[in-house]
């Protein structure tokens, strides 16, 4: 079953909507900064610490691991929780999607005609480029504390003002960009 893009925006917005509901609201950029932590606690094992003063019964010497009374430090000592288990699911789901619509060329994936058309046949400038414009997006959802997932989804859905913020500035520098960026081809 291949959904459209409208049925496919109306089933992501029922599964925000319970989310929200059931759960708490979808945000997966902080899990990139679990991820560093559980990675550095393996090679530097005194980067958390069980700390029954803390309010998560957590510490970290790194100040943003320790935020939220040690939250952070707690999700890298303990990172099977619903946020982590989320953002694996997230990849698992992208897997399966791919496989049971026939999986990916490799022209395709490596190569989408559009990039073809404006910068040239050069796989190493494609992942080049793929891996800066993902280092900044992260880097800007960190900046701003969270990630469109949760300003943008979440905090759209339940009214928050920054979400709106958050939302029209992204739109507003998304579309020039991408307009200046992809000129031929569209």
């Amino acid at each position: 079953m291949i959904l459209n893009w409208k049925s496919g925006g109306v089933l992501l917005g029922a599964v925000f909507f319970l989310a929200v509901l059931l759960v708490k609201p979808i945000g997966v950029s902080t899990q990139f900064v679990i991820l560093d932590g559980i990675l550095w606690d393996a090679v530097s094992p005194d980067v958390v610490k069980v700390d029954e003063t803390a309010k998560s019964g957590y510490s970290s010497p790194n100040d943003y691991l320790n935020k939220s009374g040690g939250k952070y430090a707690k999700n890298v000592a303990n990172p099977l929780n619903y946020s982590f288990v989320f953002v694996l699911a997230m990849i698992a789901g992208a897997a399966i999607s791919g496989m049971l619509r026939g999986g990916v060329s490799t022209q395709e994936r490596q190569m989408p005609e559009v990039w073809r058309k404006n910068f040239g046949d050069s796989t190493a400038k494609r992942y080049a480029w793929s891996f800066f414009a993902g280092f900044i997006v992260l880097f800007g959802a960190r900046l701003a504390g969270g990630c469109t997932s949760g300003h943008m989804m979440s905090g759209m859905m339940q009214t928050s003002l920054s979400g709106y913020i958050f939302t029209a500035g992204a739109f507003l520098a998304a579309f020039p960009i991408a307009l200046m960026m992809f000129k031929k081809g569209r």
